[in-house]
Parts: structure tokens; C-alpha cells; sequence
């Protein structure tokens, strides 16, 4: 009986893992001009942590976590988010005694067990980036001005949703109260699942994803009507920095995220041209969080992109995730192989990418699997090039072939300099005719 991958796991194959690699290559490029550094953490953690960080009450804690016991029957959990397991490395290491402020960001799996969809997986990935330390304002649109500068270097189309929470002592819990009351209002129009969210977190029935939900709340009270002065000040001085950089947001009053550790400034992005399933970033401020979990009163801002999501943006544009190896080495026979491995062995060594074919195929097979590759140059090593000590240059470009005019022995800088002057050449050899020396090869 054939073994398949655990429903809702799957394997990253090549075609897009190299997606992958541009995400990741690009994350550690834009964050690390905005002064981040990269925390590698652990998969399992203890499961109070996510109890404790995220909530008893939240659908993650109740429902979604993969949570096992020990042999030392303590209890573990695959982590479902990435934030509590960055504030808990924090607090045990003392970062805030080292540094007044921590940026810090993670790449890595996140484990929930939610219903399997396009894009939602049970193993799904993260990037994710969180700043300790500072609750200015200034900090929230920084973070989110490096957001909109890595989107637009990836070259994706996206829009940016923001809202303000309130803060937790002031006028959250007076627009908690009057959500709760209005939920009740509409209480039989709303789900099952909505009835235990207006006890438990009343926002949360502004985040219902059932199409009765948000009629019924369509007319809710909106929180921007309860809040505090340092609050309505805090949102409308980011609102302002970043409308200054030409970044655009726009403000939904419906926006509320789904833990219960955000307040102030939260934020979504989403994605033209992936469906329902189109948000492809989160993310918040978090100012009680490190207190709630044993460390200092310290404020956090963070957030965290889906990269399942983003490759699928990648992929419907098109883009290549893997960049095609700078020459393609064809060797024609046995005896050609030996020149061709160790002219190979020089480039790669000088950190060329190049790809080495068997000498047993044909010409023809190499060919077409050079243009499958993408190769611009294929340097054809055969009987006449090892007597010659002189290479052939095919440029797949113009599918003209031309003798390269330096010792295959030469050093590796020599080599790739000379093929790529033959695409300059203005007179080129005809191709070789069928069943010269370099076609006499049987198919492979």
C-alpha cells in the first residue's frame, strides 16, 4: 500500500521552493535594513506558553493546537503562532537587559489543525518580524512602511487595512460592553460559534468569516468612537506618517484580529487576485504581552506573512523561484567527460552555477534539456574540442554555435569571460550537421 503525506502536509517540490527561496531571501534583505536580526527558534514548546500567550478561550488554544504528552507526562505543542514562542525566548534570556529595543525576526513551520484549503494548510510557514521595546507611534508606521518596501520590491499588488484597538484599561472594555450588548440584540441571527464569542471576546463576532454573522453586524458600533485621547492620537499620527510616504492604507473598523493579546494598531494585508483566501499578512501591537507572560512591563509591535500565500501570488505571475544555471556543459562520449568534469569542478568552486550532462546522451537530448533549464551559453566538450584544447559555445539565444578561444585548462574567470564575449561575435559557425561527431550519440 502506497504511503501519502498526512492530510493537510505537504511536500514544497523544486517548481516552488525556489519561490520560497525569494521570499526568504527578500525578508532578510528589507528587514535587515530596518536594523532586524534573525531568532531561529524551536518547533515544540510547553503548552501553557500558548495558553497563556494567546488565550484559553481562542480557537487555536481549544481546537486547532497539536498538543501531546511527554514521557515525562509533561505536555507539549507543535507551535501554532510564532510571536508567544519569540516573547518567551525574550523573557528567558533577558534581551531587554542587553538591548533597550529588540527587532527581531523568524522564518519557519506553524502547526494548527484547521479544515485544509487552497493556500491553509496544517503545516503552514511563516515570516515573521517583532519589535520590544518602543510604543511610539513612529515604530508602528516604520513597521509598516518595511512591510509596504517588501512588497513592492517582490513587485506584488496589495492593499493594507489598519485599525486601532484601543488599549486594554480604558476604551476597549467600555466598546466591549456595548459590542456584547448589540451582539445580544441580533443573537438569534448570529452562529453558534458567535453565541460563546460575545461571552468570551465580543469583538471577535466582527471577524466571523459566516455571511449571516456580517449582516447582522453590519451596523455594529465601531471601536474609533470609543476611544481614549492617547489612543485616537497614537492611530491618527501613524495614519499621517505613513500617508506622508505615499503609503496606502485604508481603515476598517472591522478589523480586529483574531488573538486576544492585540491592542492599538492592527493591521492586514491583502492580496489582489487570490479569492477569498486573500490575506497574506497580520499583525499588531502587543504592549501587555511580555508583562502577561513573567517578563517587565515592555511594549511589542509585530506581525507575520503566510508563505504558502505569497508563493501562490508569485506563482500567478509566473515568476521563476529557481534562476537558471549559468552554463550548461555537454561532453559528447566517455572520453569527453573527464575534461568536462573538471572544467565543471573550476566554475563551481568560483561560484558559477553550472549544470554537467552525461556524455552518453545525444547532443539533441542535452539541447532540449538546456532549454528546459533556461541556459543562455551550453559549452560543448567533444572529441574535437579535447584534441583542440578548445571548447564550443552554443548561445541558446541564437542557437549558433562558436569556438571558444581559450585553453579549457584556463583559470575558471578566463573560461566564463570567453563564453560570454561569443555572444558578441558577429561570425558564427553553422551548426553541426546530423551525424557528425557531434550528433553520433544515441538518444538517452
Amino acid at each position: 500500500m502506497k504511503i501519502t503525506a498526512i492530510r493537510g502536509f505537504r511536500d514544497i517540490l523544486p517548481d516552488e521552493s525556489g519561490l520560497w527561496q525569494i521570499l526568504e531571501s527578500q525578508a532578510r534583505m528589507s528587514f535587515s535594513a530596518y536594523g532586524f536580526s534573525e531568532i531561529i527558534l524551536p518547533i515544540l514548546e510547553k503548552t501553557e506558553l500558548f495558553a497563556r500567550a494567546i488565550g484559553e478561550t481562542t480557537d487555536i488554544v481549544e481546537k486547532e493546537m497539536y498538543t501531546f504528552t511527554d514521557r515525562d507526562d509533561s505536555s507539549l505543542t507543535l507551535r501554532p503562532e510564532g510571536t508567544a514562542s519569540v516573547i518567551r525566548s525574550y523573557i528567558e534570556h533577558s534581551l531587554h537587559q542587553k538591548e533597550p529595543v529588540s527587532k527581531l525576526f523568524y522564518i519557519g513551520p506553524m502547526f494548527r489543525r484547521e479544515r485544509p484549503q487552497k493556500g491553509r494548510y496544517r503545516q503552514f510557514h511563516q515570516i515573521g518580524a517583532e519589535i520590544l521595546g518602543r510604543e511610539d507611534a513612529l515604530i508602528d508606521a516604520e513597521l509598516l512602511l518595511m512591510l509596504n518596501d517588501f512588497f513592492t520590491a517582490l513587485q506584488l499588488d496589495v492593499s493594507v487595512d489598519v485599525n486601532s484597538l484601543g488599549c486594554s484599561t480604558t476604551c476597549r472594555p467600555q466598546y466591549r460592553e456595548h459590542l456584547r450588548a448589540f451582539g445580544e440584540s441580533k443573537f438569534s441571527a448570529l452562529c453558534e460559534n458567535c453565541h460563546g464569542r460575545l461571552q468570551r471576546n465580543p469583538l471577535r463576532i466582527l471577524d466571523c468569516k459566516e455571511e449571516g454573522c456580517r449582516q447582522a453586524t453590519s451596523d455594529a458600533p465601531v471601536l474609533a468612537d470609543f476611544l481614549c485621547d492617547p489612543c485616537r492620537q497614537h492611530f491618527a499620527q501613524v495614519q499621517v506618517l505613513l500617508q506622508n510616504e505615499k503609503v496606502k492604507i485604508t481603515v476598517n473598523p472591522r478589523l480586529v484580529r483574531g488573538l486576544d493579546y492585540y491592542c492599538r494598531t492592527s493591521f492586514e494585508v491583502i492580496a489582489l487576485g487570490l479569492g477569498s483566501q486573500n490575506a497574506v499578512c497580520g499583525g499588531g501591537r502587543y504592549d501587555g504581552l511580555v508583562e502577561q507572560m513573567g517578563g517587565p512591563a515592555i511594549p511589542g509591535v509585530g506581525f507575520a506573512l503566510g508563505v504558502e500565500r505569497l508563493a501562490m501570488l508569485l506563482q500567478a505571475q509566473e515568476r521563476q523561484g529557481s534562476a537558471a544555471p549559468d552554463v550548461f556543459i555537454a561532453p559528447m562520449g566517455e572520453a569527453a567527460e573527464s575534461q568536462a568534469f573538471a572544467v565543471a569542478r573550476r566554475l563551481r568552486q568560483d561560484g558559477y552555477r553550472i549544470e554537467l550532462e552525461s556524455g552518453r546522451r545525444s547532443l539533441k537530448a542535452q539541447m532540449r534539456r538546456a532549454d528546459k533549464l533556461r541556459v543562455r551559453y551550453v559549452l560543448i566538450v567533444g572529441e574535437n574540442e579535447i584534441k583542440a584544447g578548445k571548447g564550443t559555445v552554443r548561445d541558446m539565444q541564437t542557437k549558433a554555435d562558436r569556438s571558444l578561444a581559450v585553453d579549457l585548462s584556463a583559470s575558471a574567470q578566463d573560461v566564463m569571460n570567453a563564453i560570454r564575449e561569443t555572444s558578441a561575435q558577429p561570425a558564427a559557425l553553422s551548426r553541426p550537421p546530423e551525424g557528425s561527431e557531434h550528433e553520433s550519440k544515441p538518444e538517452a
